[in-house]
């Protein structure tokens, strides 16, 4: 990266060098406490929108601050600033630090960076290709969406882009950089036909270059979310009661990273209001499931080197063989607990304390074959495409709308259905798992999370999953 995009890496533009940050440290546990942290964040950002063969939108926008965070307990100070002068800095640092009451901490010891890993190391980053470049992969998404068939309405193409840059100083001496570049495509088609409009929408991206649409073409985007449009322009009307459902692979994993991946969140259990607390050990269920956070995948949108508290994110097992092995942590309920950090303390922005947060949340293979899943179904649906939904943490109820779905009779897909909801629980839909594909997959890098008014990037991802019994919300009796 060229210098003018990386004011925190050694020797950057900056100036945050190490005693800048052994003085600032100093002033953070100046009354007391038993963890400051220094977080600096550089947020490069853009996008683009392209409607009806022209560029609605283009935006290109820079954030640049530092966070403060000291830790007296159970107790947290807080305090930012986006003046990086030493006197705005000291400010802040010394707002943190009122929370703590009593003698001075211990100053920061000899700080050393934290040599970490390269799940996105890119040679040239999507911020510094040409606009017309990025422009010219939207125009022909729109075109060839726009081609595809005469009941194809309207198309809207949108790019979106950061590179967002960061380092944290601990009072344990750490030093962590990371560049962390993020790219997203979405491609939106409506079809009409006899006055009845149907939406289809497909996208992807991740933690990589230009280079994803090699795999994956704006054409073939837009071909994607032309077909689904058309496809719902058939749907019947869904039927409703307790069925079996089959989950598509890769983004069904949403169901579970919303019905279950936060109530396996530390701090909601720490509170006691999760329907996982005090539960590690205990079946929580089916025994074909392994569930998983994994923030070490390839460039993939969850994926991080290094959690906004400075630590090395993992591999974390938070249920194996449908048994509760533990919780995703930050800092403050690793202490809780007495357990290692698990590198899921994560942050919005510099302007917001970091929570315990998921990376990639996935559903591991079974055993079993998808199209003996599929084949085995008698009466049910076919989940492939999930929309919006709504969770509650503290018992997991949960409501999914399914964007595209289909009937499955005698073992075979049917005709596609509109109005699909599923209604259920977290844990007992896991416990309704019956059989498990061994075609797990990620999802192509869309979805964003949200928890506590901030919201940070994620991966989902799951096999084709057989659950034996849920409810389906239609509009007619099943």
């Amino acid at each position: 990266m060229s210098g003018n995009i990386a004011p925190f890496a050694p020797g950057g533009s900056a100036g945050v060098d190490d005693d800048l940050c052994r003085r600032l440290v100093s002033e953070a546990l100046s009354r007391g406490g038993h963890h400051a942290e220094l977080f600096f964040e550089y947020r490069l950002t853009g996008s683009l929108t392209f409607e009806e063969g022209i560029t609605r939108t283009a935006t290109r926008g820079v954030a640049m601050g530092m966070g403060a965070r000291v830790l007296w307990g159970d107790a947290t100070g807080y305090a930012y600033t986006e003046d990086l002068t030493w006197e705005s800095m000291r400010r802040a640092v010394q707002t943190a630090s009122r929370i703590a009451q009593g003698n001075a901490g211990t100053s920061a010891v000899r700080i050393e960076p934290l040599v970490l890993p390269g799940r996105y190391e890119l040679d040239v980053h999507s911020v510094e290709a040409p606009g017309v470049e990025k422009r010219q992969l939207l125009s022909r998404a729109s075109e060839c969406a726009t081609r595809f068939d005469p009941r194809i309405v309207k198309v809207e193409v949108s790019f979106a882009e950061e590179l967002r840059e960061i380092l944290v100083v601990t009072s344990e001496g750490q030093r962590a950089y990371d560049a962390q570049p993020l790219i997203r495509f979405g491609v939106k088609a409506i079809a009409e036909h006899h006055g009845r409009r149907e939406v289809g929408r497909s996208g992807g991206g991740g933690r990589t270059t230009l280079g994803y649409f090699e795999a994956r073409s704006p054409q073939w985007h837009a071909e994607q979310a032309a077909q689904q449009a058309l496809t719902m322009l058939d749907a019947r009307p869904a039927p409703a009661g307790q069925m079996e459902v089959v989950l598509a692979p890769g983004d069904s994993g949403v169901l579970l990273h919303e019905a279950v991946g936060h109530g396996l969140e530390a701090d909601f259990n720490r509170k006691g209001t999760s329907n996982y607390s005090d539960r590690v050990g205990q079946l929580v269920a089916s025994p074909l499931c392994t569930v998983v956070d994994d923030a070490t995948l390839l460039q993939a949108r969850g994926s991080l080197n290094v959690d906004d508290e400075g630590s090395e994110a993992r591999l974390n097992v938070l249920i194996e063989d449908g048994r509760l092995c533990g919780y995703l942590h930050d800092r403050l309920s690793a202490r809780h607990y007495g357990a290692a950090l698990s590198g899921n303390g994560r942050r919005e922005s510099y302007a917001h304390s970091p929570l315990p947060r998921m990376t990639n949340t996935v559903l591991l293979a079974g055993p079993h074959d998808p199209a003996a899943i599929l084949a085995s179904v008698k009466n049910g649906v076919y989940a492939k495409t999930f929309g919006g939904g709504q969770v509650d943490i503290s018992n997991g109820d949960f409501v999914f709308s399914l964007t595209e779905a289909y009937l499955i009779t005698d073992g075979r897909l049917g005709p596609p259905l509109k109005g699909v909801n599923l209604i259920g629980n977290g844990p007992e839909t896991l416990r309704q798992v019956e059989m498990l594909g061994n075609d797990v997959s990620l999802s192509d890098g869309i979805w964003t999370c949200g928890k506590d008014g901030q919201s940070v990037p994620v991966g989902v991802g799951c096999p084709t999953v057989k659950l034996r019994q849920i409810t389906v919300g239609g509009t007619e009796i099943g």
